[in-house]
C-alpha cells in the first residue's frame, strides 16, 4: 500500500470515530505528531484524550474503544490489529491501520518523521495545511534532513505562507546568553553550562547597535574546538524556519521547548504549545532551562564503564537520551555510544552512532536487550532499550561480544 493510501485509510477511520484514545512518545516528534492529529480530529468534530508517554507496551494499550499511537507502536508485533499507529520506526506491527514510511519504501530514519506521517493523515481529514510547520519539530528533533517527503511538506508549508525560511544562529533560547549557556544541540565545551563565560563572550561581540555575528561564531569555535566535533561546530549556523501560526515562532526553539517538556514529564505542557495555547509558555521556558541544565550536568558527570566500548552511565534516566546525543554527535568519538540511565528496578539504554560510523543499532539493541530480559529497537543509527536493573552486567557482556566480534 502506498503511503498516501495508508494515510487515507487511517484518516477515514479517525473521521468515523467519535472518541479516540491518543498515546504519544514523549519527544518533540511524538508530541508534534499527536498534536497534528488531535487538531485535525477536533476540527472535524471528533473528541480525544491525549497522553504523553516515554514508551508503550502491549499490556498498556486500552482494550476498549479506538486507540491511536504516535511515534511508537511500529516495533510491537503483538499489538491488537485494530490499533492505529502513526510511526517511522522499523515496522513489525502488521495491522492495517498503520502509517509508516518504511512500509512504502521510504527511509523513515532520514526522510519522514512521525510528525510528517501524521501531517499526511491530517491532510486527508480536511484543510489542515496550516499544521505543516509542526512537522519541522519531527525533522529537527529526530535529526532528519529536508529531502523526500520532508521536503515536499516543507515546500507546501512555504508555498502556503505557514513556514518562512531564513538564515541564522541555530541555538535555542531567548537571547544570546541563554542560547549559549543552555546549548546542548550542539553542546559547546567551555560555554555550555557556563553563564559567566557566555555573558563575557556576548559582551565582547556586542556593539552599540548590534552583535557582530561573525566574531561571535569565530570565538565560539575557538573556545569549543579542542573537544567539539566538526559536526557540532558546523551546526551552529544554518537555515532557520519561522512559524507564524505557532506560539513560539522559530522552529528550532519550539522543538527544544516541546522536547524538554516531554522528557521532563510535562508532556501535557509541550502538547498545549503545539495546540497553540500560550497559557503555560513561561512555565514551559522554565522547564526547558532546568531540563537543559540537567543534560549538561549529565554530560559532565557521565561515568565511562568500559574502555573497550563507549559505554557510559548517568544518574538521571530522563537525560540519558540527550546525553547520548551530545557524546555521539558533539564530542569526539570513533565508535558507537551507549548511555545507561538507572531508575529503580530497571534501566534505559540510549545508543547512537557518530557520523561516519555505520552499525545497525536497531537490530543490536533488540537482540542484546532480549538476552537480558528486556526489549529494545529504534532506528538503524539511533536506538534504545529497557532492561531489568539486574541484567546490566549481562547487557555489558552481550554488548561487548556483539561490538568486538
Amino acid at each position: 500500500m502506498s503511503l498516501d493510501a495508508a494515510a487515507a485509510t487511517l484518516a477515514n477511520r479517525l473521521l468515523e470515530d467519535e472518541f479516540v484514545e491518543v498515546l504519544a512518545h514523549h519527544d518533540a516528534d511524538g508530541i508534534a505528531a499527536a498534536s497534528i492529529l488531535c487538531q485535525a480530529m477536533f476540527r472535524a468534530g471528533g473528541r480525544f484524550r491525549l497522553r504523553i508517554r516515554p514508551e508503550i507496551t502491549p499490556e498498556e494499550i486500552p482494550r476498549e474503544g479506538s486507540v491511536l499511537l504516535c511515534d511508537f507502536g511500529s516495533a510491537l508485533p503483538d499489538l491488537p490489529d485494530d490499533v492505529m499507529v502513526v510511526d517511522h520506526h522499523q515496522p513489525r506491527f502488521e495491522g492495517e491501520l498503520h502509517v509508516n514510511p518504511h512500509l512504502a519504501g521510504i527511509d523513515g530514519d532520514r526522510s519522514l518523521s512521525a510528525a510528517g506521517a501524521a501531517y499526511l493523515v491530517a491532510r486527508q481529514m480536511g484543510d489542515n495545511r496550516d499544521l505543516a510547520g509542526l512537522t519541522l519539530l519531527g525533522i529537527i528533533g529526530d535529526g532528519q534532513v529536508i529531502e523526500g517527503p520532508n521536503r515536499e511538506i516543507a515546500n507546501e508549508g512555504i508555498a502556503n505562507g505557514f513556514i518562512t525560511p531564513g538564515r541564522g544562529l541555530l541555538l535555542a533560547g531567548r537571547g544570546l546568553v541563554e542560547q549559549i549557556t543552555l546549548a546542548i544541540d550542539p553542546y559547546l565545551p567551555g560555554l555550555s553550562g557556563e553563564p559567566d563565560a557566555a555573558r563575557t563572550l556576548v559582551a565582547a561581540v556586542t556593539g552599540e547597535d548590534e552583535v557582530d555575528m561573525e566574531t561571535l561564531l569565530s570565538r565560539i569555535v575557538l573556545t569549543a574546538a579542542r573537544e567539539a566535533s566538526v559536526t557540532a561546530l558546523c551546526s551552529l549556523w544554518g537555515t532557520t524556519y519561522s512559524l507564524g501560526r505557532e506560539v513560539i515562532d522559530e522552529a528550532g526553539d519550539l522543538t527544544a521547548v516541546v522536547d524538554a517538556c516531554g522528557k521532563a514529564g510535562k508532556g501535557d505542557i509541550g502538547a498545549s504549545l503545539c495546540l497553540r495555547s500560550s497559557h503555560a509558555l513561561q512555565e514551559a521556558r522554565e522547564i526547558t532551562a532546568r531540563y537543559r541544565q540537567s543534560v549538561i550536568a549529565g554530560v559532565r558527570e557521565a561515568r565511562r564503564l568500559d574502555e573497550r566500548v563507549a559505554l557510559y552511565e548517568v544518574d538521571d534516566e530522563n537525560v540519558a537520551s540527550d546525553v547520548a546525543d551530545v557524546l555521539a554527535y558533539d564530542l569526539l568519538q570513533d565508535g558507537p555510544v551507549f548511555v545507561i540511565g538507572m531508575s529503580g528496578d530497571h534501566c534505559s539504554i540510549s545508543a547512537r552512532c557518530p557520523p561516519g560510523v555505520d552499525l545497525n543499532l536497531d537490530a543490536l539493541m533488540r537482540t542484546v536487550a532480549r538476552a537480558c530480559g528486556g526489549h529494545g529497537g529504534g532506528h538503524r543509527q539511533r536506538a534504545g532499550a529497557r532492561i531489568p536493573a539486574g541484567g546490566l552486567e549481562r547487557f555489558r557482556q552481550e554488548l561487548l561480544e556483539a561490538i568486538l566480534a
